[in-house]
């Protein structure tokens, strides 16, 4: 299986986690607000990721990357909310894919700008 198609596969079962994990938060107006900010952050970086790989040009796969990226960092910021603020502890598993998603899709997008830039310079 290739790289795109196992990260896609990750992002996926990462917002499936997430909405799981969602159910089981108590029934307070900050915990359903959290909630939701949260299932919207970690399916919007599946639906993204998704997206990027039918991107039309290497400019659009980059932006929909940083997209990507942008959402799973909001999503590192409500489950450290939810932990620090007292509501629930997430599970680490989700706290650990969130982070190696993070790492992984930042890279992914400083190495497609550097190829880029490498491109630009070598027509130059």
């Amino acid at each position: 299986m290739q790289f795109a198609e196992t990260l896609q596969r990750r992002l996926y079962a990462f917002a499936i986690a997430v909405i799981r994990f969602c159910r089981t938060l108590p029934h307070t107006d900050e915990s359903r607000e959290i909630a939701r900010q949260l299932r919207r952050a970690s399916t919007g970086a599946s639906a993204n990721y998704r997206a990027s790989r039918r991107g039309r040009s290497r400019a659009e796969w980059l932006a929909k990357l940083g997209v990507v990226v942008e959402e799973l960092d909001e999503a590192q910021h409500w489950l450290g909310l939810l932990r620090d603020s007292g509501i629930i502890a997430p599970p680490q598993n989700l706290i650990t894919e969130c982070t190696e998603l993070v790492a992984i899709l930042t890279k992914s997008t400083q190495t497609g700008r550097s190829a880029r830039s490498d491109q630009r310079t070598s027509i130059s």
